[in-house]
């Protein structure tokens, strides 16, 4: 019997340690795959990520592209509070305005495509912009990708920078895609400076543990627990927050501005539920709006005119008049694209 009991235990022992050596392996195979800066070839002809032949069209061809390498930006700098030397570039609007749009990317994205919106607010909407790299992007510092929790206090700081140098009367706007719009809906859930009067998030995530726990099952057809729960120790370890920890749902319990939710009706990689349920939360006054036939990040190119409409209308609520042009205001009037 005592042979058969020590047997046993070796064969439980071996079990436990095949699966801490399985959950530490693949905590760092994860951690290095979408949170360690660096190509992300996994990527790479994701269904998820298919988007239509206009929409490619426009994000490799498009005017905004000649639009923005012909602009004056200027670069500025900025030191997080954690040492990190982050980059973005400003660009005044024609005419002088207090009012100013920050302007944030997805993942693995950099500033300047943030432009194909950025000329919308610029030209159109006469707003000074500021297109940010995110920690981890580009020429901004960082070994890691913040997916929107660390991101959210650089964010705030930026702010802090940019009405210090434009004046305390500035009227900030938030409008971030996809990780910059988690980023923008993390920092609503803050003491956000007062010159900050609306965010617009389009295609956001509820929380990083979320969005991975679905990513998992999607392409690995792994469960969450207890893989992705190691995983965020390591992510606490290497680059200062556990996963469940960045969770826009929870901020915007707490949100005092007003928000605006988009969100293409055809997103599979970040579902389309995420962002109705940041809605239903809400605390601060909130709208939403739902792109047929678009996927994730495509509902400024599927319904141009539809997103642009439902942005002025939202911005004229709750800034001060806005300086437009005619054209524009009698499209927005024009208008019959339903909000959800």
């Amino acid at each position: 019997m005592k042979i058969k009991e020590i047997g046993w235990k070796k064969v439980v022992l071996l079990l436990v340690v095949l699966f801490l050596t399985f959950q530490i392996v693949g905590s760092f195979f994860f951690y290095n795959l979408a949170i360690k800066r660096g190509p992300k070839d996994f990527l790479t002809g994701n269904a998820d990520l298919k988007v239509s032949a206009k929409t490619m069209d426009v994000f490799l061809n498009g005017d905004w592209l000649d639009w923005v390498d012909t602009q004056d930006f200027e670069e500025m700098d900025m030191t997080s509070r954690d040492g990190l030397e982050l980059k973005g570039f400003y660009l005044p609007a024609k005419q002088s305005t207090d009012r100013l749009v920050i302007l944030t990317h997805g993942y693995l994205g950099h500033a300047k495509q943030m432009g194909l919106y950025g000329q919308y607010y610029n030209e159109e909407l006469g707003f000074d912009i500021f297109m940010p790299n995110a920690r981890g992007h580009s020429k901004s510092g960082g070994e890691y990708y913040g997916f929107g929790w660390p991101d959210r206090l650089d964010l705030i700081d930026w702010t802090k920078q940019l009405t210090e140098k434009l004046g305390p009367e500035t009227e900030v706007v938030y409008h971030g895609l996809s990780m910059g719009a988690a980023t923008v809906l993390m920092a609503s859930g803050e003491q956000l400076p007062e010159q900050v009067k609306a965010i617009i998030a389009d295609s956001p995530y509820q929380s990083v543990y979320q969005l991975f726990a679905y990513q998992m099952n999607r392409m690995f057809h792994l469960p969450a627990f207890p893989l992705l729960d190691t995983m965020s120790v390591l992510t606490k370890a290497r680059a200062g927050y556990y996963l469940k920890e960045a969770d826009a749902l929870n901020a915007v319990k707490h949100a005092t501005v007003p928000i605006l939710y988009i969100h293409g009706k055809a997103d599979t990689f970040v579902p389309t539920d995420m962002t109705r349920e940041l809605y239903e939360v809400t605390k601060s006054d909130a709208e939403l709006y739902l792109v047929d036939d678009a996927n994730h990040g495509e509902a400024f190119v599927i319904d141009e005119a539809g997103y642009k409409s439902n942005v002025y209308k939202f911005l004229t609520s709750h800034l001060s008049p806005l300086a437009i042009s005619p054209i524009l205001i009698l499209q927005s009037r024009g208008s019959d694209t339903p909000s959800e």
